[in-house]
């Protein structure tokens, strides 16, 4: 019989940490507070005109970088909201969600050998997708409570290796929100080193506490060396459709459109017309999404201080990153299995957001993208939160 293995790259991460939380949520009867996806309806216009658009038999591929009405939307909503003009035809890239966007990018982008600059904690994606791009990757630490970086570690951090940074503001799985000052010096040093950033801003309208969310393709000095990540998932509730884009210089826009069209084709068609109608939603919406996961945010933080965790406070996105260490358990992968066993809410170990899993193993993420009724029910069942004589450190 032939031993068969897969690829050495394949051995360099582990699977998602975040979607086995989720499975383990499902076999134990939990409630879900690790994976980012809403468990209440996406908006009925979009929906709608996702129905629409399958009835109508919108339903053969679309063009392989996307759907022109789409891409259109994209480059004006973009234009209109930060003064940065985006040519459709030249730079907007539409892909299967910002996963394979960031994949895209960064597999078009990258040669071996080259360095990739990236913030820690970071969403668990960008470490693999640095492997599997084959870039090395540089870590720069946010420090809690406020989630700043040294300019200094940063600077260090860059080399004439250096062809990208990784940037996502508001942040996963922080919520910080990168101030414009903090953009300016991130911006320096791309022009200085002439690296690319690469900026997931999947969270861009969900903010809080009068905080701005700023693209880093609207500094100065940087519309032409930034490629802008964002998707319908978050903004509009619909995390399962996969319908996400890419904003670059068209300098680059030709390498990112071939790699995504031989890694899927392209995203679904008819999803595509319904976010030209979901981008054409009045500003009011946008106002109104923040306010509502604003007082989900209070909720849940209200929930987890009267349960003794030390909670930091996201100005962002849709996350709680908590301190666990008062507990008492060994490590955070030990606690959070106890919560969603014995207790019944699943949450997030905070190792697997860090390169090496002690940058973690005292910190828990969880989300409050979810209804009202499911924040009260995890609170309930948080009630019967103790920690067993087996697990203290002694």
């Amino acid at each position: 019989m032939p031993k068969l293995k897969g690829s050495k790259k394949a051995t360099q991460f582990t699977e998602s940490v975040i979607r086995e939380m989720t499975r383990l949520n499902q076999l134990h009867g939990g409630v879900n507070l690790s994976q980012g996806f809403p468990d209440f309806p996406a908006p009925s216009m979009v929906k709608d005109a996702a129905c629409a658009a399958i009835q109508a038999d919108v339903n053969q591929y679309a063009v392989t970088w996307g759907a022109a009405p789409l891409r259109e939307a994209i480059a004006r909503e973009f234009t209109r909201r930060f003064g940065v003009a985006v040519t459709p035809d030249e730079q907007v890239t539409v892909c299967c969600g910002a996963t394979e966007a960031m994949m895209a990018t960064m597999m078009a982008v990258i040669d071996p050998g080259d360095e990739v600059v990236i913030f820690e904690p970071f969403y668990e994606n960008y470490g693999p997708d640095a492997i599997l791009s084959g870039a090395t990757p540089r870590y720069v630490t946010l420090h809690e409570p406020d989630w700043t970086f040294d300019p200094d570690d940063l600077a260090a951090a860059f080399t004439d290796r250096t062809k990208a940074i990784i940037l996502n503001t508001p942040n996963n799985p922080t919520g910080k929100v990168f101030t414009r000052q903090e953009l300016g010096t991130i911006a320096a040093l791309c022009r200085k080193w002439d690296v690319i950033a690469i900026s997931d801003e999947i969270y861009e309208h969900i903010i809080y506490d009068g905080c701005e969310h700023v693209p880093i393709a609207s500094v100065d000095g940087m519309s032409d060396r930034t490629v802008t990540i964002n998707s319908l998932s978050k903004t509009y509730s619909v995390t399962g459709w996969r319908v996400g884009w890419t904003i670059s210089p068209a300098s680059l826009t030709g390498a990112i459109r071939k790699v995504h069209d031989f890694l899927t084709v392209g995203a679904a068609a008819p999803l595509q017309e319904a976010g030209v109608v979901a981008l054409a939603v009045p500003d009011s919406y946008y106002a109104d999404l923040a306010a509502a996961y604003r007082r989900r945010r209070d909720m849940l933080l209200d929930i987890l201080e009267r349960r003794h965790f030390t909670c930091y406070k996201p100005h962002g996105a849709y996350y709680i990153m908590t301190d666990i260490s008062g507990f008492g358990f060994r490590d955070d992968v030990e606690f959070a299995r106890y919560l969603v066993k014995d207790v019944g809410v699943a949450a997030v170990p905070g190792s697997s957001f860090y390169r090496e899993g002690a940058g973690g193993r005292t910190k828990l993420r969880f989300c409050f993208c979810k209804r009202n009724e499911t924040l009260a029910e995890a609170d309930r069942r948080m009630a019967k939160l103790v920690i067993p004589a087996a697990a203290r450190v002694h």
